[in-house]
């Protein structure tokens, strides 16, 4: 470890989520239902995961549990209020004392937003921010079909307020799911550029929460083996993806970078991220692993940002010992490069129709995030004007 990596302050270690992992990890759900004490069981999914058959097992096994199973299947991608409404529509019909939640990130979200407005009323936008959940929740079984958000294991459910697609972050320890059931069994129906896209999310969480102004020896824990994993095995899974080792990885890569989030949050990657999926609808995976190697560039200014990076570097073999100074951060940039052209991402933003028209709104809704407070450099509207205008141009 570098001698200025400075992890000897205080930390609040909760695991609120219970992981359940391994091949056919999926058929304890009934088990779990009983053990919750389910009775009327709502199952939030999306048409894929109906036509793959994951939501169709899911439900049989709650079935079997003795517990009556209602579907909700309109789950959106990028999830917003008017998504989150149509799902709660389905609690107040349902009236569920559990919920499952199978799919991606926005499943376990739209079940998350709509959990936040049954029990505690009100709308979305009242929960933006953290704790401001009074009442008790349901109880919530996340089953990830896709290894990258790592909502599976967080409090917070990322939600598009539909009117101006301002991205509203609303966190309480009450949403956290209860039990995340990692089976790469249900991630083995991913198609290639999903499992591109939220590998590289994956990733990107990693080395994000690595370097918060928040970071601690939790974070740093659960984020270096997060990295230390998705570096090894995302080119495995998009090489192979019947490869079950890595795809079983890849569970815990998002899950355990999902954790180190929950302790040290994320940073400037981020708040680049969501102005461009708002306004020019990259997939966030996308977007946010497209900016970091920037950011990463631009945070190894920083002492203590820059020594975690050449710790990750060096856990990953990029770079030795005795390397010049600079240089581990330098190559770390390099790999996530690499990766990204491994995973067929485009090389400029200019490919997405960014222009430099475009910068100065995105910097100002960049700067506006409240992921930039935790960026471990200084980051205001000229910085990211500058982060956004170096991926205009190619790798």
């Amino acid at each position: 470890m570098p001698d200025d990596l400075d992890l000897s302050g205080g930390f609040d270690l909760h695991l609120r989520t219970r992981l359940v992992g391994g091949h056919g990890a999926l058929q304890q759900l009934g088990e779990w239902v009983r053990e919750l004490g389910g009775r009327r069981v709502l199952v939030v999914t999306d048409p894929g995961l109906v036509a793959a058959g994951h939501a169709g097992q899911a439900r049989a096994l709650i079935e079997e549990s003795g517990a009556d199973v209602s579907t909700f299947d309109a789950v959106h991608h990028d999830p917003t209020t008017e998504h989150v409404d149509a799902c709660l529509d389905a609690l107040r019909e349902v009236r569920p004392d559990l919920l499952v939640a199978v799919g991606g990130g926005s499943s376990i979200d739209t079940a998350k937003g709509a959990n936040f407005l049954y029990t505690n009323g009100g709308a979305m936008e009242d929960y933006w921010g953290v704790g401001k959940a009074s009442k008790p929740m349901l109880p919530l079984i996340a089953v990830p079909t896709t290894a990258g958000t790592g909502s599976e294991v967080q409090s917070f459910a990322l939600i598009e307020r539909a009117a101006d697609h301002q991205k509203m972050a609303c966190g309480d320890s009450k949403a956290a799911p209860v039990l995340a059931i990692l089976d790469p069994d249900l991630t083995r129906t991913q198609p290639p550029f999903v499992a591109a896209c939220t590998g590289l999310d994956a990733l990107t969480h990693a080395v994000e929460a690595s370097v918060t102004r928040k970071r601690n020896a939790v974070s740093d824990l659960f984020a270096g083996e997060a990295f230390r994993l998705a570096q090894r095995h995302l080119p495995r899974v998009l090489a192979q993806r019947d490869d079950a080792e890595a795809r079983a990885a890849m569970l815990r890569a998002a899950a355990f970078a999902g954790i180190a989030i929950e302790h040290s949050m994320l940073g400037a990657a981020h708040s680049m991220a969501n102005p461009l999926t708002a306004r020019f609808e990259l997939a966030h995976g996308q977007a946010v692993s497209m900016m970091l190697p920037h950011v990463v560039r631009y945070n190894a200014a920083d002492p203590g940002a820059r020594a975690v990076y050449e710790r990750l570097a060096r856990s990953t073999g990029l770079c030795t010992n005795g390397a010049p100074e600079g240089q581990c951060a330098a190559l770390l940039a390099a790999e996530i490069e690499r990766l990204l052209d491994l995973c067929g991402m485009p090389g400029s933003l200019a490919e997405f129709g960014v222009s430099e028209d475009a910068l100065p709104e995105l910097s100002a809704q960049a700067a506006r995030q409240w992921t930039a407070g935790f960026n471990p450099r200084k980051v205001g509207e000229d910085d990211f004007r500058y982060l956004y205008r170096s991926a205009l141009e190619a790798r």
